[in-house]
């Protein structure tokens, strides 16, 4: 027991303990004596702040003037000055004249003597000060008494004795010991708890035992052929041997600084920035070959764990192993290359991937050139044979400073012994180990290669990029940092990653083409030019989408009655077959437009019509009568092309807006709803019926009917402008809301706001944008009569519209006109139903409309000669620019269009007497 006594005594934890008990010690005993010290300080200074508010207050108090100038002042002022010094704590309060004869004192007996050294404030001047002296030492103040003019007639002199205030020091004297002696007994149980800490992990060990054992672990360390680093979890280095400074060539300051900087290569710092755990790993070090093996180290005293990194050279075996690794890197870069090469399906960023692969783990810089046709997504020329003009795609380098020709410039292979010329007119990758002795690249660009030389290119491989036996292209890999020459091995590899480059190059090229025709046939099923129409003011736009155009469109119609109709659908699916679907869609509710249905009957006889098409395509593959011949379920490509034309899975929103009524009425198939900005700026996306796509189901569409006030706007759209991989639906409606919202834009600059709000970088699906500002027509230009059911309304009728028509300033198409209301109100009473209505439109056509209860329609037909009858819509045809039947939901109305000015309308052979007309049967 004494032996390890002695030995804790003289160890390094003994050492310490005494020494941090020590400065214990000190430390605590400096702490009491200035705790003690500023006691002191603040018991004199409460003193003297007591003391001058006592005597201030008293020679402010109210009498005292008067008192000092009585016949007796001693007499008036002593019990008034002992009452305020009990109450005040203080020692004396003593009134004195201006020679410091005292008035009043504490102490009777030194009534009537002087004070001394009380000439400032005699002089005007409060002051406190520690007084040493008769009749006792004391913290004591003096303040002058003035009377009503400011002169000074008296002064009040109060104090405490020092001896109270050193027994005020002395009573906080205890609870200072008391924490002086708990501070000594906390700091040496701390001391003595790190001492036995220290001692644990020291062992026990003296000063000397520890520095012998820390020179036998220098000596072993740094004598060893073996590379030992200490990382800790901080990724800083801890220590560092002299092998392994001398195997990673580490800088003379790397202890402490962080792994990634210390100039290590990409793949060393990796390795040991990594924590993983690594035995026997070989490991390529600059021109060293070393063996690595990484182990954590064990957490201590709550400490993270770091790791011990040993680092042995076998650059001696690297002849055996050498080959081997090489191999392998290059089938790893190969499949790196089948993962990073071809993500995408454009042409250029191809070209680009190809070049980022191969820097720097196989060249220092590489370079791309592609044909022109194939940058144009068109098909190279397949006729084997030197091309000599490409255009260059992509580069990459290690250094950005190349001597190399940028990106888009014209690459001339004009020299046929020059290794770009050589491969492509070979049809395989070609190698110039040494550059310098390249005479035929040297003599392309005398100028251009000694730069390249003076550069530091000293080795190049040139690959044809071929596909399907074409060729797309050429990739050169050249080497300038790295100081071995390309070599056959490395020409195999290049010419491996070049064809597998080459394929995706050549489907990017496929998909280029395609998409271009794809967004060429869109945009010509779209349509170019809108209708001339006052009903609405239109701005659109349509955006393909980068990935594949998809099948989405729009469309404005105009109807009679200066209606419009407006129309915005989305086909499924994208490429060339959706344009085309896109194409057969619009046709058909052209057509369908055309017989003026209302929405929600358009909408069902699309529906009917998509079916119908679905069901023929489906059955007519033309195969055997057991469906197992080449067109049929299996019968392959035909049978696969019948299959992808089915039009089933398309939406479509059908609106019809009336500008004399302000009435739009829509139906929807499966396609978000429009918005709706009213005049004063709110923005409301209008609820339809939930309607079920086009093709899917055949159940019944249902239309809803909305007023809009003059001046709304309407928006149309696809959900490709809202909606996106990532972004959802809701919120893409937040953001159309948002940019929907700002006053004072026109459609066309809305439709602008709207791109720049929503728009995607890459959009993943088309968008159809349409905006329509609505119109109201004027007043004054309808005129409406009701026809009573008898055939002398009609004179009557005739005679109001051709007043109309004077008033309006048509009186040159007034013949036109009448005759047509004559024919369209007799028919309409004679083989109509009440209620008979005519109304007169003047648009950008005068528009003659007559509509009766009746749902008969009539048929233009030609009468023989010995007819009494039959003719009046025949000349209704020949006098009309347009004319038709639409049907209502209490009858029908049949109208006519006429041309504002007569100049086109047909002179009759002789004056037609109108009121004989109208006993004309049609």
């Amino acid at each position: 027991m004494s032996a390890r006594l002695s030995r804790g005594a003289h160890s390094v934890a003994g050492q310490v303990f005494a020494l941090m008990a020590v400065i214990v010690v000190l430390l605590i005993t400096a702490a009491a004596l200035a705790l003690v010290f500023q006691a002191r300080y603040d018991s004199q200074r409460d003193a003297r702040n007591r003391s001058l508010a006592a005597a201030e207050a008293f020679a402010h108090a109210p009498g005292l003037p008067e008192a000092l100038m009585s016949r007796d002042p001693t007499s008036a002022l002593q019990p008034l000055a002992e009452a305020a010094r009990r109450a005040s704590g203080l020692d004396f309060i003593a009134v004195m004249d201006v020679r410091g004869v005292r008035y009043t004192d504490s102490r009777p007996e030194l009534i009537g003597q002087r004070a001394s050294d009380v000439s400032r404030a005699v002089a005007g001047e409060s002051f406190t000060e520690v007084f040493e002296g008769q009749p006792s030492d004391a913290v004591r103040a003096v303040v002058p008494v003035r009377n009503a003019d400011g002169a000074v007639i008296g002064l009040v002199g109060t104090g405490i004795e020092v001896e109270n205030v050193s027994h005020a020091v002395e009573g906080q004297l205890p609870l200072l010991v008391g924490a002086t002696a708990g501070g000594l007994l906390l700091g040496t149980a701390g001391a003595a708890l790190v001492s036995r800490r220290l001692l644990h992990q020291t062992r026990g060990l003296g000063a000397a035992e520890m520095t012998r054992m820390n020179e036998h672990h220098e000596a072993v360390l740094h004598a060893v052929r073996e590379g030992v680093l200490i990382i800790g979890n901080d990724q800083r280095l801890i220590l560092a041997n002299d092998e392994a400074r001398r195997l990673l060539d580490l800088p003379q300051d790397a202890e402490e600084r962080a792994v990634g900087d210390l100039g290590l290569d990409p793949r060393t710092t990796e390795l040991l920035a990594s924590g993983r755990v690594v035995t026997d790993h070989v490991h390529l070090a600059g021109d060293r070959l070393l063996a690595v093996n990484v182990r954590p180290t064990m957490a201590y005293a709550g400490r993270p764990a770091g790791r011990v990194v040993t680092l042995r050279d076998t650059t001696e075996l690297a002849s055996l192993t050498g080959r081997a690794e090489v191999a392998r890197s290059r089938l790893q870069l190969l499949y790196d290359a089948g993962g990073r090469i071809g993500t995408t399906l454009d042409v250029v960023r191809t070209a680009e991937e190809l070049s980022e692969v191969a820097v720097p783990r196989f060249a220092d810089f590489v370079t791309v050139e592609l044909l022109e046709p194939v940058l144009h997504g068109d098909e190279p020329s397949d006729v084997t044979g030197v091309y000599t003009e490409m255009r260059r795609a992509a580069i990459t380098g290690v250094r950005t400073d190349s001597p190399l020709q940028p990106v888009g410039d014209l690459i001339r292979f004009v020299v046929p012994t020059a290794p770009m010329a050589a491969a492509l007119d070979e049809g395989h990758a070609v190698l110039a180990a040494d550059l310098n002795a390249a005479m035929g690249w040297r003599a392309q660009d005398s100028e251009g290669t000694r730069v390249a030389l003076e550069y530091g290119l000293h080795s190049l491989i040139s690959v044809p990029l071929q596909a399907r036996g074409v060729v797309l292209g050429m990739a050169n890999f050249w080497r300038a940092d790295t100081p071995e020459p390309f070599d056959g091995e490395d020409l195999s590899f290049a010419e491996e990653l070049g064809a597998r480059a080459a394929v995706s190059i050549d489907n990017a090229r496929r998909f280029t083409r395609e998409h271009a025709t794809a967004v060429t046939l869109q945009r010509r099923l779209l349509p170019r030019v809108l209708p001339d129409q006052s009903a609405v003011d239109v701005a659109y736009r349509y955006l393909p989408a980068k990935a594949g155009v998809g099948g989405d469109w729009f469309d404005v119609i105009q109807l009679p009655g200066a209606r419009v109709a407006l129309v915005v659908g989305d086909v499924v699916g994208h490429g060339v077959h959706a344009a085309a679907t896109m194409g057969r869609l619009r046709t058909a509710v052209h057509n369908f437009a055309t017989l003026d249905l209302p929405p929600d009957e358009l909408l069902g006889h699309l529906d009917e019509l998509i079916n119908r098409i679905d069901q023929d395509e489906a059955g007519g593959g033309g195969g055997d009568a057991d469906g197992s011949g080449a067109g049929g379920e299996h019968g392959g490509p035909d049978g696969a092309a019948e299959r992808a034309s089915a039009v089933t899975g398309a939406t479509c929103l059908y609106a019809v807006y009336d500008p004399v009524s302000g009435r739009c009425r829509m139906a929807s198939a499966g396609h978000p709803g429009p918005a709706l900005i009213s005049p004063d700026g709110g923005v409301e996306f209008l609820e339809l019926p939930a309607g079920l796509p086009l093709g899917v189901g055949g159940m019944p569409f249902e239309a809803v009917e909305f007023q809009l006030s003059e001046g709304s706007r309407l928006v149309l759209f696809t959900d490709g402008l809202v909606e996106d991989r990532d972004r959802d639906f809701d919120t893409g409606l937040q953001l159309l809301a948002d940019a929907l919202s700002r006053p004072g834009r026109s459609p066309d600059q809305a439709a602008s706001d709207v791109l720049a709000t929503l728009l995607f970088p890459v959009p993943s699906d088309d968008i159809a944008l349409l905006i329509a500002d609505t119109r109201r027509l004027e007043a004054d230009r309808i005129a409406e009569w009701e026809v009573p059911g008898e055939p002398s309304a009609v004179s009557r009728v005739r005679n109001a519209g051709s007043a109309q028509l004077v008033e309006w300033g048509l009186g040159d198409i007034s013949f036109a006109a009448e005759l047509i209301l004559s024919e369209l109100v007799t028919n309409a009473i004679r083989y109509g139903s009440a209620p008979v209505g005519v109304r007169l439109l003047r648009d950008r056509s005068l528009i003659c409309e007559v509509s009766d209860g009746s749902s008969t329609s009539p048929h233009l037909r030609y009468a023989a000669t010995t007819d009494e009858g039959g003719r009046g819509l025949f000349l209704v045809a020949q006098y009309a620019e347009r004319w038709g039947t639409r049907y209502t939901d209490r009858g029908k109305v049949i109208w006519a269009e006429l041309p504002l000015t007569g100049g086109a309308e047909p002179q009759p052979p002789a004056p037609l007497d109108l009121d004989a007309l109208e006993d004309m049967a049609w």
